[in-house]
């Protein structure tokens, strides 16, 4: 590299947030299936401790090598739905206890495949494991869980999307986090380094490494060089930008697959906020003009910045996978706090923004009085966003007890403080007690 160069991402990490987000290491548990539960516990104690013993050392080493932060060391596993239905257990949350066990002992952040894929319906072991995600989340520290409800292949399971809106009640009365390690997706990736979604995929290898970028700091420092040009050079400025965080990332990926021995699988180029001042992808979007994040503007302004994230990335990484685009959790976002604060941001404008960003309504604070149908609405109204326009959205709302609409709830560290934001106030119940499943559209069918 050129002096030049050396010095502006030294800058990037020093003085804008720059860095990694994660680099996670996915693991196949297909080969510890056992009937017997406890023998297939140790089997994944076993496999997971040998595989990622030296997960958090590497990461280390590389951040003091090249002075890179790499902010988190994760896990993701087979969705043990799969790998539970062999046993007679009627929940699974000794092994949500296992998983949590070897985490802890590799010295990982969080640990992500407590989860089941029930787009179409419930196989064996799905609706235990789904029945078992309350207890599974008060009960254990590091571990996260995902269901996947809806694909654009499949359709939207309402009877699954009716079930989680009870499940996600019943996990905020038992827990106060553990809602916050929680997300009901459509049409999810098999590769997403990022929690609390993460899980491995069956198509996958028996053990790679993914790496999630970040850098919203990084992206609005470019856009200020360009104040009052037109959106040819914002988009282009973007794209640039996202380039050079994508090459740090490949770089990293690369090396932690060396080191430990595994393949590297993707980089995940999405643009991931933090409660730190500056990191904010709300900033990135008043940026180009807006008053406030939420005002009309906004799903433009992330559109753009969206395809031009992709657009960077794809040139600089062969294997970009993952979510890769924006992120706008509200919890983690100072930006968006404060849009939600001075009434410029609510849920339906969020819902719309979904329509084109990496996710969806991500890290909400919603009373802790909601319905469960009402809640499990919300998830219907994402899933059909990301069944009609083939794309990934997901749902992590957090019915935050005794708290009324403005309260403010503290989570802490990456996760941050979320405002309690207002629901409608209409309701949803007969809507959601239809079951069924709401079938896959027209255009899905492409053989």
């Amino acid at each position: 590299m050129e002096t030049n160069q050396i010095l502006e991402t030294i800058r990037m990490i020093e003085e804008e947030h720059l860095d990694i987000r994660t680099i996670t290491m996915g693991i196949s548990l297909l080969d510890c299936i056992d009937s017997d539960s406890q023998k297939a516990c140790q089997k994944i104690y076993d496999k997971i401790t040998r595989l990622a013993k030296n997960l958090v050392s590497v990461g280390e080493q590389i951040e003091a090598e090249y002075g890179i932060p790499i902010i988190n060391k994760r896990i993701s596993v087979t969705p043990i739905a799969l790998i539970a239905a062999a046993s007679e257990e009627t929940d699974y949350v000794m092994y949500a206890k296992t998983l949590d066990k070897a985490a802890k002992a590799v010295g990982v952040n969080f640990i992500g495949g407590f989860s089941a894929l029930v787009e179409k319906g419930y196989q064996q072991g799905d609706e235990i494991l789904i029945d078992s995600i309350p207890r599974a989340l008060a009960e254990t520290n590091f571990v996260c869980s995902s269901v996947n409800i809806g694909s654009t292949r499949s359709g939207i399971n309402m009877d699954a999307v009716g079930h989680m809106g009870r499940i996600i009640k019943e996990t905020a009365e038992q827990s106060d986090m553990g809602c916050a390690k929680l997300v009901v997706f459509a049409n999810a990736v098999e590769d997403n380094p990022f929690m609390a979604g993460a899980f491995h995929g069956v198509g996958e290898a028996d053990c790679v490494i993914n790496v999630g970028v970040s850098g919203p700091g990084v992206v609005k420092r470019a856009l200020e060089k360009v104040k009052g040009e037109p959106f040819d050079v914002v988009a282009e400025v973007v794209k640039q930008t996202a380039f050079k965080i994508t090459r740090m990332g490949q770089m990293v990926g690369r090396i932690a697959s060396e080191r430990l021995g595994v393949a590297f699988g993707i980089v995940d180029l999405s643009l991931a906020p933090t409660p730190a001042v500056g990191d904010s992808v709300a900033y990135i979007l008043e940026e180009m003009g807006l008053e406030s994040v939420g005002t009309h503007g906004t799903t433009a302004a992330l559109a753009l910045l969206n395809d031009a994230v992709k657009k960077g990335g794809v040139m600089a990484c062969n294997h970009v996978g993952g979510l890769s685009g924006a992120f706008i959790p509200v919890s983690e976002d100072a930006g968006m706090i404060e849009a939600v604060n001075n009434g410029a941001l609510n849920l339906e404008k969020l819902e719309a923004m979904t329509a084109i960003c990496s996710v969806g309504l991500d890290m909400i604070a919603i009373p802790g009085e909601t319905p469960a149908e009402t809640i499990a609405a919300m998830i219907a109204d994402e899933a059909a966003i990301g069944v009609i326009n083939h794309k990934t959205t997901a749902v992590r709302i957090i019915p935050a007890k005794d708290t009324n609409v403005g309260d403010m709830v503290e989570f802490g560290g990456l996760l941050g403080r979320a405002p309690v934001m207002k629901v409608n106030d209409y309701g949803s119940e007969a809507f959601i007690l239809r079951g069924g499943r709401i079938p896959a559209p027209i255009h899905s069918f492409k053989n």
